[in-house]
C-alpha cells in the first residue's frame, strides 16, 4: 500500500474530539439539564393539596385500556394518558372515551423509539407530527409531550418548541414495566413513594399493563383511604415547568437523601408523604436534663427526628400539627417501639428552628449552646432560602422527650414484644 494511500484513511487530528463534543451537546447536555434536573418539564405540583397526577403511557390498547378506564371511573379519579398517534388513529373509541370521563390525553410518540436510537430530525419531527396527529382525532391542541422513556436530545427538544407543547415527566416511577415487578410489589412502592402533589408514571398497553390493570383498583383505594385525590396534570396545583429555583430544591432533597442513607435516617412510617424522618444517633449535647429531672449525658443513646421542610413549607404550619397529631407523630411512635435499631433509645429529639411547632404537640423546648444554635441557624437560614420561605428563621432549640413519656403519647400502651 502506498503512503497516500495510508494518508487517506488517517485519522483527522481533532476529529474524535469533536464528535464528543457533538454528542455532549445532542444528548450528554439534554441528559444531565433536562431528564435528570428537570429544567423546563413539568414533573410535580406543590404539596399544599392532598392530591397526586396518575399518568398511563403507551395506549390506547383495547385489551388493558378499558380495564384501566373502569377502575378510574369506579374511583371517581381522573389521569393524564400520554397516547402513541398510531394507535390512537386506530382506536379513536378509547381517546373519545378518556375525554367524555374528564381525563386529559397528550402525545407521546408518533413511533416509540428512544430518542438517543433517532436522527437528530427524527427527534425533532416526532414531537411535532405527534401532537399535530393527535390533535387532529380530539379536536383539541396538545399541550404536554412525554418522549419514550423520558428521553432527550436537542432534537427532542427543538421539536417540541415547535410543537408549542411542554415537556411533561414524573417523580414517582412505578416500574410496572420491569420483568420482576408484580401488582403487589409495584403497589407497595407506590405506598412508599407517593407524595402531595406527585405525578405517577405507570401504563395501560405494553408490558406494564400487565402489572397496572390487576394493581390498579386497590392502589386507588389505598391512596383514597390515605386521603388522596386524583387529578390530571392540568389540574395538578402548582404545576409549573422546573427552573433554577426548583433545581436548587432537587439538589437539597438529594442532599438529604444521601444524608439519610449514612445515618439510617427513614421516612417514618415508611411513606415519603410524612412530616419526619427518624434515625438512631448518640445524643450530641452535653448537660441536657429532662424537665423532671432526669440527666441527658452526652452520648446516651437516642433517636433523632428531622423535619420533611418541602411538605411543611407548602402545606403550612397549622396543617403540620394537624398531620402530626393526627398520624404522623403516631407512626414515629410504632418506628421508635418496633425498629431494631431504635430499640436502645432512651430519648427522641429534634434540633430545629420549628421548635414552636414541635411544643404544641408537648416536646420539652430547651435552650443549646450558642455554637450550636448560630451553626443551626445559618443552615436554617439557608433552607429557608432554598424552599422560598420569607424572613429570618427562629433561633433553633432542642426539643426533646423521653422515650416512655413519647410513648405515653403517641404510641401503644405496650411496645410490640414486650409483655
Amino acid at each position: 500500500m502506498t503512503r497516500a494511500g495510508k494518508r487517506g484513511r488517517a485519522w483527522v487530528p481533532g476529529a474524535g474530539a469533536g464528535l464528543g463534543l457533538v454528542l455532549l451537546a445532542s444528548i450528554g447536555l439534554p441528559y444531565v439539564l433536562v431528564q435528570l434536573a428537570g429544567l423546563g418539564l413539568i414533573r410535580e405540583g406543590r404539596k399544599a393539596r392532598r392530591e397526586l397526577a396518575l399518568t398511563f403511557d403507551d395506549g390506547p390498547d383495547p385489551q388493558t385500556t378499558p380495564a384501566v378506564l373502569d377502575a378510574l371511573a369506579a374511583a371517581g379519579a381522573q389521569a393524564t394518558f400520554f397516547v402513541v398517534t398510531p394507535r390512537a388513529r386506530a382506536h379513536p373509541e378509547l381517546i373519545a372515551r378518556m375525554l367524555a370521563e374528564g381525563h386529559q390525553v397528550e402525545p407521546h410518540a408518533q413511533r416509540h423509539v428512544h430518542a438517543w436510537l433517532r436522527t437528530p430530525w427524527g427527534a425533532a419531527r416526532d414531537p411535532l407530527w405527534a401532537a399535530r396527529q393527535l390533535a387532529a382525532i380530539t379536536g383539541q391542541p396538545a399541550t404536554l409531550h412525554r418522549p419514550p422513556h423520558g428521553a432527550y436530545t436537542l432534537g427532542t427538544l427543538w421539536g417540541q418548541r415547535r410543537a408549542g407543547v411542554r415537556g411533561a415527566h414524573w417523580s414517582v416511577e412505578g416500574r410496572d414495566w420491569h420483568p420482576a415487578s408484580t401488582p403487589r410489589s409495584v403497589r407497595e412502592r407506590l405506598g412508599r413513594l407517593v407524595y402531595p402533589g406527585a405525578v405517577v408514571v405507570l401504563h395501560d398497553a405494553g408490558p406494564g399493563a400487565r402489572v397496572t390493570v390487576p394493581l390498579l383498583p386497590d392502589l386507588l383505594a389505598d391512596l383514597r383511604a390515605r386521603g388522596y385525590g386524583f387529578v390530571t396534570m392540568g389540574g395538578l396545583g402548582g404545576a409549573q415547568p422546573g427552573d433554577l429555583a426548583a433545581l436548587r430544591r432537587r439538589a437539597f432533597l438529594l442532599l438529604d437523601h444521601l444524608f439519610d442513607r449514612a445515618g439510617n435516617i427513614r421516612p417514618v412510617g415508611g411513606r415519603a408523604d410524612t412530616l419526619f424522618r427518624l434515625g438512631p444517633v448518640a445524643f450530641p449535647l452535653a448537660g441536657v436534663r429532662l424537665a423532671d429531672g432526669t440527666p441527658v449525658p452526652k452520648g446516651t443513646p437516642a433517636a433523632e427526628f428531622h423535619v420533611n421542610n418541602p411538605l411543611i413549607v407548602d402545606i403550612g404550619p397549622r396543617n403540620a400539627v394537624r398531620q402530626g397529631r393526627s398520624r404522623d407523630l403516631p407512626f414515629m411512635a410504632r418506628d421508635l417501639a418496633s425498629r431494631p435499631d431504635l430499640r436502645d433509645a432512651e430519648v427522641i429529639f429534634c434540633l430545629s428552628a420549628l421548635s414552636p411547632l414541635l411544643g404544641i404537640v408537648h416536646f420539652e423546648m430547651q435552650t443549646i449552646p450558642a455554637a450550636d444554635e448560630r451553626r443551626l441557624r445559618r443552615w436554617a437560614n439557608v433552607l429557608r432560602w432554598v424552599y422560598g420561605s420569607q424572613g429570618e428563621a427562629q433561633p433553633p432549640r432542642l426539643s426533646i422527650l423521653s422515650r416512655a413519656e413519647y410513648l405515653r403519647l403517641y404510641g401503644e400502651q405496650t411496645e410490640p414484644g414486650a409483655s
